[in-house]
């Protein structure tokens, strides 16, 4: 499928709005140019006495009518614009978010951090800057253009065509040496300030690493030297701004002094009046002042093409990534799916079943998951375990619907997991290893599970999830902010807070993804039991490296490369399994045998 563009959309989706800004653009330059021309037959017209004090008073009129429109037009045509290029703004900024929310699962492993925050921070701002400063300064430009050689043309064609090659040299020539001369420079401004994103916003992320290493003189820097090399290129890329300004102001004089030159010549020969010499004069300034701007515009064409080109490198990473999407989803399918998921989202039964399913991220490539069939009726809880690359996170992906199957098949509740699309949420929670909690109260990160769920719900969720001690100590009780990302509370208290907001969602199926890393034994110990506890009537997914708490499970699955190499439960395991049986006493520590006995 075609993508769109980034621009043609908006054109076509703005356009009379954008027909207006430029209208109103040109009509300042030309209550501008009408205000000088006007200015300056007025003040030659008062040196002399007057045949008639209306020659006075018209032009005085004349005067306060275009210094006012001028500046009235001008305030409207920023108006427009900006609100337009708002609007613009934000519907860029909802289309990358679309493009990234479907790679949700897969963002850490394809983008960094700063590359994220450079598109959303930077990439769209420049984006937004072609229409603001290039196309439609460039287009009233043009206009102006058109319109100043045909009114010279009146007088004198042969002066009017010597003014359009002035023009030329400011709306063309000197455009084009400025890119010439500037497009590598803004390639690498653009290039290295996203490096220096990524590499500051890398540093904050692990500041106390940094601090704890006794390193962070080292990376101020390393840091600073970068900039500077970044400064040196900006830098130069300003002196050429001065000189291209430079030569755009002496274009301008010769433009000027041509047109004293000419009009004293008309004068002499009896074509126009006296008062006019000074009037066509002073109209070449704000003339001008429409085509300046037209190097700097053009100038900027590298910087946009670089932000193009990253956003399109998102979008060709997400067409590139298996997802549901590319299952084809019928209007009859879609309907079936809505109904099946609001039915097992009201009676709490779902039946999950995969039949030889496999799958592989590249289509000649190695299988992920290959020859997986597993049975899941409501209620039935299952450990699936194995080493990193043994396949259980893209099992996951595939219950979960965000992956089709290359081969067999995955449905849930008769049909294929992947048609539920956005309905697979009132089906499926997942508590994975990390839940982010947002910079907002303990009430309102539970209250993510079921927004419209009153204060009672969320109250029984937290008692549930055993929140109820840690809750009655904190200042505001549910009120009390979590700061950011949650630094208030410890990674025990973090993963009660997610599992109050799961237990809130009410799903049938829960999925946990080893939400017990990196916690100490007593502290699993406790989590897990709070899990199970809270949790009895679900269907329980158990993705883990560990075999602590294996024994409360229904079934073990054991994955290696892709394949189920054993499964049981775990007393048959423990009987049949020399190696299942020996990786569980390795995975029952002294420390984690001593909590439990405490």
């Amino acid at each position: 499928m075609k993508r769109e563009g980034w621009f043609a959309p908006y054109v076509s989706g703005y356009f009379w709005r954008f027909l207006l800004i430029i209208a109103l653009g040109a009509l300042t330059i030309f209550s501008a140019s009408s205000l000088m021309y006007t200015s300056g037959f007025l003040i030659s017209k008062a040196s002399i006495p007057p045949e008639n004090i209306l020659m006075i008073y018209v032009p005085i009129v004349g005067v306060r009518t275009f210094g006012t429109s001028r500046a009235v037009i001008h305030y409207v045509e920023r108006l427009v614009g900006h609100d337009t290029i708002l609007r613009v703004l934000s519907k860029m900024r909802i289309r990358l978010y679309k493009v990234l929310e479907p790679q949700a699962l897969f963002l850490s492993s394809r983008f960094r951090t700063g590359d994220i925050l450079g598109m959303l921070a930077e990439d769209i701002e420049y984006l937004q800057n072609v229409y603001l400063r290039t196309v439609f300064p460039s287009v009233i430009a043009l206009l102006i253009y058109g319109a100043a050689v045909i009114a010279l043309g009146t007088f004198d064609w042969a002066f009017a065509l010597l003014m359009a090659l002035y023009i030329l040299v400011l709306v063309v020539v000197l455009p084009l040496i400025s890119l010439f001369f500037t497009q590598k420079r803004q390639r690498l401004v653009k290039t290295e300030r996203n490096r220096l994103y990524q590499k500051l916003t890398d540093a904050v992320l692990g500041m106390e690493d940094w601090m704890i290493s006794g390193r962070q003189a080292q990376f101020v820097e390393t840091y600073e030297a970068d900039e500077k090399t970044v400064a040196r290129t900006d830098g130069a890329l300003r002196r050429w701004a001065r000189v291209r300004m430079f030569i755009g102001q002496a274009v301008v004089g010769v433009a000027v002094l041509s047109m004293i030159y000419w009009a004293a010549g008309e004068y002499e020969s009896g074509a126009i009046a006296g008062t006019l010499i000074a009037a066509f004069a002073l109209v070449v300034f704000p003339v001008a002042d429409a085509f300046l701007p037209v190097s700097e515009a053009v100038e900027k064409l590298p910087q946009y093409a670089s932000s193009l080109e990253r956003l399109d490198g998102v979008e060709r990473s997400a067409a590139d990534v298996p997802r549901a999407a590319l299952f084809t989803v019928t209007p009859e399918t879609a309907e079936q799916a809505a109904q099946a998921a609001a039915a097992a989202k009201a009676g709490g039964q779902v039946h999950i079943r995969l039949d030889h399913a496999g799958f592989a991220y590249e289509a000649d490539g190695q299988w992920s998951v290959r020859n997986v069939s597993i049975d899941i009726p409501q209620g039935r809880k299952i450990a699936v375990i194995g080493r990193s690359g043994a396949g259980k996170s893209t099992l996951l992906k595939l219950i979960q619907g965000v992956l089709a199957p290359a081969a067999g098949t995955v449905r849930i509740g008769g049909l294929d997991a992947a048609a539920y699309g956005e309905h697979i949420p009132g089906i499926i929670a997942v508590l994975n290893q990390s839940p982010h909690l947002f910079d907002t109260t303990v009430a309102n990160n539970i209250r993510l599970g079921d927004p419209d769920a009153p204060d009672d719900a969320v109250k029984q969720a937290a008692a549930l999830a055993r929140l109820g001690g840690l809750i009655a100590s904190l200042p505001q009780g549910y009120d009390t902010p979590v700061r950011e990302a949650g630094q208030r509370f410890s990674g025990g208290e973090r993963q009660r807070i997610a599992l109050a907001r799961i237990l809130l969602q009410n799903t049938p199926v829960v999925v946990l993804d080893e939400p017990t890393v990196g916690l100490d034994p007593r502290t699993e110990r406790e989590l897990l039991s709070t899990m199970f506890e809270a949790m009895q009537d679900k269907t329980l997914i158990w993705v883990t490296h560990h075999l602590v708490g294996a024994e409360q499970m229904d079934e073990v699955i054991f994955m290696e490369n892709g394949a189920i190499e054993m499964r049981g439960t775990h007393a048959e395991l423990m009987a049949s399994q020399p190696r299942y049986r020996k990786l569980y006493e390795l995975d029952r520590p002294q420390g984690f045998n001593q909590a439990a006995a405490e």
